[in-house]
């Protein structure tokens, strides 16, 4: 029986591009942003109440992403490897190979899951941009520079050529990277009766977490080590 493990520094960066892009970092600040004065309660029971809602609404847009990146490993590991093609490892190898083995249709729907995919990761990023600078240097962005910015890396990467495939996951696991960054201050804020009131976490979430963010920046660690070290 086959039993899920890491082989090697390439497995890892794997794991943390998957862990970057389920994550968002930055779209913690945008949640955040977006939430905050969307429903103000007037008292503790409301408050609760809403965060209750907030809780259901983080849990079932992790579920969904969760699920749509383990898809994908289960298809590739069902289909390609089954079949002996342990070498696709580029999306235009992906893209040719459904079509050979389940059909056109479902190349082409793979294709535009992809499409949409980037233009949702388009318009997050611009948005969770605008926010941050908000609140950091407390400037705004004209719309259209903020969606020049946005679109310059992926042309750049376009234009001289550079393997997107591999481009994909190195943006991926530098957001890894940004976790700790959104997910340390976070832990620390919860945590604080002051500025929580009666949703300050509870010393098992406040511990759990912990072990969580430090199992995150760990596995950052590693990478680092054994990208530059190893």
């Amino acid at each position: 029986m086959f039993t899920p493990q890491f082989a090697g520094t390439e497995s890892v960066l794997l794991a943390s591009g998957i862990l970057g892009a389920t994550v968002m970092p930055h779209v913690i600040y945008l949640h955040s942003a977006l939430t905050q004065r969307r429903v103000v309660g007037k008292n503790d029971e409301e408050r609760r109440k809403i965060f209750r809602f907030e809780l259901v609404d983080v849990v079932i847009a992790m579920a969904i992403a969760g699920t749509i990146n383990a898809s994908m490993l289960i298809m590739a590991a069902a289909l390609f490897n089954a079949n002996g093609l342990t070498g696709v490892a580029d999306i235009d190898q992906a893209f040719d190979q459904l079509g050979t083995l389940v059909g056109d249709h479902s190349a082409i729907l793979f294709g535009v899951a992809l499409l949409a995919s980037g233009f949702s990761s388009s318009s997050v990023g611009t948005m969770s941009g605008q926010v941050i600078m908000q609140g950091f240097i407390n400037r705004q962005i004209p719309l259209f520079l903020r969606r020049l910015i946005t679109m310059a890396p992926a042309l750049i990467v376009l234009a001289i050529g550079v393997n997107p495939s591999r481009s994909l996951v190195i943006s991926q696991v530098i957001l890894s990277f940004g976790i700790p960054f959104a997910l340390i201050p976070l832990l620390i804020f919860c945590r604080n009766r002051s500025i929580m009131g009666a949703l300050v976490n509870r010393g098992l979430t406040t511990a759990v977490a912990t072990m969580v963010v430090a199992l995150i920046v760990s596995l950052n660690v590693f990478l680092i080590y054994q990208t530059f070290f190893g």
